[in-house]
This record gives structure tokens, C-alpha cells and sequence, in this order.
């Protein structure tokens, strides 16, 4: 059976722990035994994170101390995988690089709040995470990251949609689901979740539960 640990908390305004409990029970329903935990104190027990077949972090806005970020990267880096959404994962630890480095991108802005309405645009492939999902609408907010150009990108989205100083660059495509290794490990990352409401929607749902299972190893190809 494969096991995941959940850490959910930090900015209370993503809605960690209902995001948590949603992600639960999808793993259970894939047959996973799950752990949710509500402070970072797990991050100390290397024998759990060494355990897991899954991390996922739903933790905005937090501070981790640099040996619990090791921690989580060496677990990683040993063949756990790594899952997450929006700033729960690529908007946890903004002092921390190495949580950066590990997750492949980090967030610095959302013209518009949480009122825009854009595309994400699905890049054709027979990859399992996206094979037969196409381009769909969201209402939501729209991530501008910084990214590591090592990631599989999956999705992108355009900017400028709201306006703001970026728009003086023209249009761009920044990546919204991507993939990446990180030494045995592998990591899946998702914008969208800024409300666990978003996750009615067919295409992003699929997209974060076949996310979390391949991240885990556990998805059919």
C-alpha cells in the first residue's frame, strides 16, 4: 500500500485543512494510507518522511526551519515524491531557497486577485497526467512564477490578462503544471487551488489527482 503525509496550515486564507481533507480522500480512494498533520513538527521524524510514498505540502506563507527543509529534500531526493498546488507548495517557504530549487518555481505575483477569468492552456502530449485533457476556463487567480527551466512543463497560461507593470513586456506564457526529478524523486506542481471549489471543475481535478499519483509512482501509464 503506498502512504502519504499531508502537512497542511500557514495562511489560513488558502483553506489548508478543507484542501487537505478533499486531497485525503482522493488518496484513500486510490487505495493510500494518509497522515494529516497540522504543524511542521513531522519535518523532524525522518523515519516518517523516509516511510512515505507521498509528501504533500499545503502550507502558504510559512517559515521552515533549514533542517526541516533538508529533511523534506532528502526524503525527496530518495525517491518520495513530492505534490502540490498553488502557493500550499511554489508559495510555502519564501526565504527558502532549497524548497525553491526542490519544487521547481516559486510565486511573486496574481494581477488581478482572485477575479480574473484565463485559460490554461494544456500542451498536447501522451503523458499520463494530461492525456486527454484539453485548454479550459478559470476564474480564479492567475499565477505569475518565477520557474526552474529544468520543469516538464504541462500547462501554461498567458499574461497580460489584468493589467499592471508587466504588461509592458508583451504577451508571455508562463507555466501553470509542470513535472521535474529531484535526484529519485519525483515532483508535480499545479497553480490552480487558490479555493477548494476550483477542484469542481473536471479538467483541473483530474489534473491534481493524476498529479498527486504520479508524483507518488502510482499512476498507470
Amino acid at each position: 500500500m503506498h502512504s502519504a503525509l499531508i502537512f497542511a496550515g500557514g495562511w489560513e486564507g488558502h483553506a489548508p485543512f478543507e484542501t487537505a481533507r478533499l486531497f485525503a480522500q482522493w488518496l484513500i480512494e486510490a487505495d493510500f494510507a494518509v497522515e494529516i498533520a497540522d504543524s511542521l513538527d513531522c519535518l523532524d521524524q525522518p523515519g516518517l518522511l523516509a516511510a512515505q510514498s507521498l509528501i504533500v505540502p499545503i502550507w502558504t506563507m510559512g517559515s521552515i526551519s533549514e533542517s526541516q527543509s533538508q529533511r523534506v529534500c532528502d526524503a525527496v531526493a530518495a525517491g518520495c515524491g513530492l505534490a502540490g498546488c498553488h502557493g500550499g507548495m511554489c508559495d510555502a517557504f519564501r526565504h527558502d531557497v532549497s524548497w525553491q530549487f526542490m519544487t521547481g518555481g516559486n510565486w511573486v505575483a496574481h494581477p488581478g486577485n482572485d477575479s480574473v477569468t484565463y485559460t490554461v492552456e494544456v500542451r498536447p502530449s501522451d503523458h499520463p497526467i494530461t492525456r486527454g485533457i484539453t485548454d479550459f476556463s478559470v476564474l480564479s487567480e492567475q499565477y505569475y512564477l518565477h520557474v526552474d527551466p529544468a520543469i516538464e512543463v504541462h500547462a501554461t497560461t498567458r499574461f497580460p490578462i489584468a493589467d499592471g507593470p508587466h504588461a509592458t513586456n508583451g504577451p508571455v506564457s508562463i507555466p501553470q503544471v509542470w513535472t521535474k526529478r529531484w535526484g529519485n524523486g519525483r515532483v508535480f506542481y499545479n497553480a490552480l487551488g487558490h479555493q477548494p471549489a476550483i477542484w469542481n471543475i473536471p479538467e483541473a481535478r483530474i489534473l491534481m489527482q493524476r498529479g498527486l499519483l504520479w508524483a507518488a509512482n502510482a499512476l498507470e501509464n
